[in-house]
């Protein structure tokens, strides 16, 4: 990150590792900088060697901070200062005071002093080819509900995908068990999948709410989270059922934007008097431009780190949050404030980061489209109907046809990975997790079952408008 000259590394496990920098331009054995100090409180830290390397003792990864230091360099004469830490043709380099966070990492039987540092997945690397064909889907969930709605949604998105699928899940929200289920799961629909995390920085005001963190995640730590040499990723909610082929995101043009969303939708006439944007704050900064729904949208990661978009979010971020009664839609009111308040403040200048509008098509729901626009949705999301309050499980069986058929399908390879971790755990060969003795969750509950209620979000950016969350 800009922010801070902040970082974080993972250490696979406990031990002695080498901190340096890296070398000029990605590659030989010069750096353009060379540490020249380095400081870390109850830190096993050494001396700064003459090859610039600092040992770095980790004795543990359970620790509410880890592991924070603080390293001091300065330029080395003749050095390629653009070619470190530049993002690959932003602004900034490293900056005078760095910081990393040694933070818990899954450790690995294959894991040494020689990992790569910008490994983002646990039990992944950061060696994916300079042309990856694969289609890589970025989700959060949260609960039992949401896991299930994931299955479901990532068997979607398979069924119509022309190239191979990778999955990146937030890990800090999963459940142990689903986690445990997801290796078994990913093999028998044939797709891949990985585990992103990131430790909230002590500096970066914090949110209570979990709901809220979750959609902080969102939206706070795009640049960070995935290897470096993931160049495009597509957020698609959990609560969606795909039915085009994502591989037509991956491939988008975006106009130079580092992301692209889908304005929302204003055909159905019934919910205009909820449409939050049209009145108040909203349609003041706005100015007839649209408002975007956060449930699916497709980020540019070269561009996104280029233009340093997650250092002017997080600012953004950290001057809004001060107050409670802004960024009630935190996912969703920050990239949309960020896409029509210009840059330096001046009226009419260039926005602080653009949004992209992705067509219409790419993102349906039954709460603010009308009927006539469905059978050219792409994606039809379970967006929370103001009106009528529907829960989630209803409305999938009522507004979308095949939503019970992947439920069905989904429930069947839940109930056959789950035996076979029972199997592996009355075997004494371990189970959910690894800990022996813990037997399987019950399989997903039938769809008559009701969902938990969940409350509505609150209010617009800025002001205390009072609205319902759009989707959760």
């Amino acid at each position: 990150m800009g922010n801070l000259g902040y970082f974080q590394l993972k250490a696979a496990a406990p031990g002695a590792w080498r901190l340096s920098l890296a070398p000029a331009g990605g590659g030989g054995n010069t750096s353009a900088y060379a540490i020249t100090s380095i400081e870390g409180a109850g830190a096993g830290v050494g001396t700064v060697t003459a090859d610039g390397d600092v040992a770095v003792v980790v004795d543990s990864l359970d620790g509410a901070r880890g592991t924070l230091l603080r390293v001091r360099h300065r330029a080395e004469a003749g050095g390629d200062a653009a070619a470190v830490g530049d993002g690959g043709g932003g602004g900034g380099g490293v900056r005078d005071k760095l910081s990393s966070l040694f933070r818990r990492g899954a450790p690995s039987p294959t894991a040494s002093a020689t990992a790569a540092a910008g490994a983002s997945v646990d039990g992944a690397a950061d060696g994916a080819p300079a042309h990856d064909p694969r289609i890589h889907v970025f989700s959060v969930a949260s609960g039992h509900l949401y896991e299930r709605l994931l299955k479901i949604m990532m068997l979607s998105v398979v069924r119509h995908a022309g190239a191979p699928v990778k999955f990146w899940l937030l890990q800090n929200t999963l459940s142990p068990a689903f986690k445990a289920l997801l290796p078994g799961f990913a093999a028998a629909h044939g797709f891949e999948v990985g585990l992103v995390t990131f430790r909230w920085p002590t500096w970066l005001r914090a949110q209570t709410d979990a709901q809220r963190t979750i959609w902080a995640y969102k939206i706070l730590f795009l640049d960070v989270l995935f290897p470096l040499t993931l160049r495009r990723v597509i957020f698609v909610d959990s609560d969606q059922v795909v039915r085009a082929d994502l591989a037509e995101l991956m491939a988008l043009p975006l106009d130079g934007a580092p992301y692209g969303y889908v304005p929302f939708c204003e055909s159905r006439r019934d919910v205009d008097g909820f449409r939050f944007w049209k009145g108040g704050y909203w349609a003041g900064i706005l100015a007839g431009r649209p408002y975007h729904i956060s449930a699916l949208y497709v980020v540019d990661l070269d561009v996104f780190r280029s233009t340093r978009a997650g250092d002017t979010l997080r600012a953004v971020y950290q001057s809004l949050s001060a107050d409670p009664a802004s960024l009630s839609n935190l996912d969703q009111d920050l990239p949309n404030y960020a896409a029509v308040t210009p840059g330096g403040g001046a009226p009419g200048g260039h926005p602080l980061v653009r949004i992209f509008s992705l067509p219409q098509e790419w993102l349906w729901c039954d709460s603010w489209c009308d009927q006539a626009s469905k059978p050219a949705a792409k994606t039809i999301d379970l967006c929370n109907n103001p009106l009528t309050k529907v829960p989630k499980l209803v409305a999938a069986k009522t507004i979308i046809p095949e939503w019970e058929e992947y439920d069905r399908m989904a429930a069947a390879t839940t109930a056959e990975v789950y035996a076979r971790l029972a199997q592996a755990v009355a075997s004494g060969g371990g189970g959910l997790g690894g800990e022996g003795g813990v037997p399987p969750p019950p399989p997903d509950e039938p769809l008559a079952v009701p969902e938990p209620a969940v409350a509505d979000g609150g209010a617009a950016a800025g002001v205390g408008d009072g609205v319902s969350r759009d989707e959760l």
